[in-house]
């Protein structure tokens, strides 16, 4: 009798299980710790580690190379914020976090609404005409040192034969304003000149985002009958959210320095502190006066100032842009 020969097809190997596929091997390991591991080390080294260090000084009493460090607790950050010098320079380091970063974006994205889409409304969408000799010389103060953006608009500013007062004085009026000088105008001068080296970068920045959108979406707009205003605001901003919340955060972090323009436009921080910030303040407080431990206190509380206002603008503009 002859054997039944079965029809069915042999059963298939059973699948690798996710244990297999992931097996542990030297490529891989090779290429976690060159991907993952370095840069993880370089950035425990560099930034962790210092601000650790900075937290663990800003306990104590140093003073340099005088003598060892003594734990002091919070004393250094009572001592911080009893100071009034300290008060009005992070007051003014948090009105230019405010003003900076809306002034000079608002600027930069007007002009780059001017270079890309503020043409001719006829026809093929182009921007201004002399559109990219307008962008090239925009850029152009941004490239120049801000030291010497400083020792530049310290002379424009000057009461005596500054070109701001000549200026004023050939359209008929007569003033001698020590601007820098005047605690009325002096944080108000230092960050026109902040905005006016800055403005050209960021309106590149948006440039290139805007002429990343869609042309087909402008178009439909423009059918829909939207002018230029209602254009830029409904229809482009939205879509370069993105760019827009990190120049904000970039303008912001660089609101919150300012070491440079003001250490060289005003050195002591100002008529009466008026121009006084954070950065000056802890700089002088750490190589002049020595107290090193207060100044790593100072540091402290400006890199959380510094981390908060990152996170706000960035959840904010995600939250914004998920209810939408």
């Amino acid at each position: 009798m002859m054997a039944a020969v079965p029809t069915a097809a042999p059963p298939e190997s059973a699948p690798r299980s996710r244990g297999m596929r992931s097996r542990i091997t030297p490529s891989r390991i090779l290429f976690f710790a060159l991907f993952l591991g370095v840069p993880m080390l370089i950035y425990v080294v560099f930034v962790v580690s210092p601000f650790l260090q900075a937290f663990y000084y800003s306990l104590t009493d140093w003073r340099g190379l005088a003598r060892a460090p003594q734990y002091i607790g919070l004393d250094n950050y009572i001592t911080l914020f009893q100071d009034g010098v300290f008060r009005k320079a992070l007051r003014n380091n948090l009105i230019l976090m405010i003003v900076l970063p809306t002034v000079t974006i608002t600027l930069a994205f007007a002009l780059a609404i001017l270079v890309t889409v503020g043409g001719d409304s006829r026809g093929e969408i182009r921007g201004i005409r002399g559109a990219t000799i307008f962008r090239v010389v925009s850029f152009f103060p941004y490239v120049i040192p801000a030291v010497v953006i400083g020792i530049l608009f310290a002379f424009i500013y000057s009461p005596n034969g500054g070109l701001l007062n000549g200026l004023l004085n050939l359209v008929g009026l007569d003033i001698h304003i020590a601007w820098l000088g005047d605690r009325r105008f002096a944080l108000a001068a230092i960050m026109a000149a902040v905005v006016w080296s800055l403005v050209g970068f960021y309106m590149v920045l948006f440039v290139a985002a805007i002429k990343s959108i869609p042309s087909e979406i402008v178009e439909a707009a423009r059918i829909d009958g939207a002018g230029r205003f209602r254009l830029s605001v409904a229809v482009i901003l939205p879509m370069v959210r993105e760019n827009v919340s990190t120049a904000a955060v970039y303008m912001g972090i660089m609101a919150l320095d300012m070491f440079v323009y003001i250490n060289v436009m005003t050195p002591t921080g100002g008529l009466g502190k008026s121009t006084e910030v954070v950065s000056r303040y802890l700089y002088q407080t750490a190589f002049s006066d020595s107290q090193f431990g207060l100044a790593s206190a100072m540091g402290v509380v400006m890199a959380l100032i510094t981390m908060l206002m990152a996170v706000l603008v960035l959840f904010g503009t995600r939250q914004r842009k998920e209810t939408r």
